[in-house]
């Protein structure tokens, strides 16, 4: 007890209150005269600060819907408390399992196949000597991530059609067409071959910019020491790109439950439904074309929190595994 005594006086007296209210009133009076000589640099910050404000904290109030039975005429506070009829009615009902797998399973495939394909072209680019050939290896990947949804998903229709390239290969080896667009096995294979087809050039610019990073003199040790070309991609170009790769990951999970359904909207039919109903495209149609807008809400906050979970366990993670993580 007395020793304690001791160390709490001795603590007091080696940084008594009214000197860390002097260090913090410096550093206060420091960061307003900082913020007064670079007023320029500190105004920029009005714009994001506003557009976050406005586009993604104002957004929060109307949440509360999830948990209301939403009345436009009453407004979001006018209308009535139901607690968590909406998560429990989604839960039960029988398209559950199969919106959640879908959504599941398309992004979990995509984050396995798409997620180190750009890696790879990022180190295939590094690789290539001549740099005329690499630029233009880079422009043609680069090119399908300019072209819009609506103009992919036509190429899509024409090239896959009964009449289109891959079912005139299959007729000339005595096979019969196969209508790859109302077939429920082949919507996945189609939706995330074409996004890796449309982003690999575009994502892996940050992994080039990365390689472009090490330092040279990484590979002239490694080839003073015999090591191959794919021994120096192992031990210097992949340790190098670590980070990066980590960081990415981490925010391609964050978004683990997102998908965009513009796409799978424009590709969807009565045919490919069952494998192409996600939670997305279900809170599209029925919450703005059937104007249940609790309901939805409710399935996009039972979304959101899905997310906001992954990436908190996967940045945790990181931040053990690899010392690489958000914050």
């Amino acid at each position: 007890m007395k020793t304690t005594q001791i160390e709490f006086t001795k603590k007091e007296q080696a940084d008594p209150p009214s000197v860390s209210f002097r260090s913090n009133s410096k550093r206060s009076v420091r960061l307003l005269k900082r913020m007064i000589n670079r007023y320029d640099l500190y105004l920029m910050l009005l714009l994001p600060m506003a557009w976050y404000l406005i586009f993604h904290y104002g957004p929060l109030y109307g949440l509360q819907i999830a948990f209301k039975n939403f009345n436009p005429a009453k407004g979001i506070i006018g209308s009535d408390w139901i607690g968590l009829d909406h998560f429990t009615r989604f839960f039960d009902s029988y398209y559950f399992w199969r919106l959640l797998w879908n959504t599941l399973s398309i992004n979990l495939f995509s984050l396995l196949i798409a997620f180190p394909i750009p890696i790879f072209l990022a180190l295939l680019i590094n690789e290539i000597r001549s740099k005329a050939f690499s630029k233009w290896l880079q422009n043609i990947t680069y090119i399908p991530h300019f072209i819009s949804v609506v103009v992919i998903v036509g190429m899509l229709t024409v090239l896959l059609s009964p009449t289109g390239p891959p079912n005139m290969l299959i007729q000339a080896f005595g096979g019969s067409p196969v209508r790859f667009l109302e077939e429920a096995g082949w919507f996945k294979t189609i939706f995330i071959g074409s996004n890796i087809w449309q982003n690999m050039g575009w994502q892996s610019i940050i992994y080039i910019a990365a390689l472009s990073g090490i330092n040279p003199q990484l590979y002239e040790a490694a080839k003073m020491d015999g090591a191959s070309r794919l021994r120096r991609i192992w031990h210097v170009s992949l340790p190098g790109i670590v980070p990066v790769i980590v960081i990415l990951l981490i925010l391609d999970v964050g978004q683990f439950m997102n998908i965009g359904f513009e796409k799978i909207l424009l590709l969807q039919n009565n045919l490919n439904l069952e494998a192409s109903d996600v939670i997305s495209t279900f809170v599209y149609t029925t919450g703005i074309l059937k104007g249940e807008y609790s309901y939805t809400a409710a399935i996009g906050l039972f979304n959101s929190v899905i997310n906001l979970t992954l990436l908190l366990l996967v940045n945790r993670l990181a931040r053990k595994t690899s010392e690489t993580s958000l914050w």
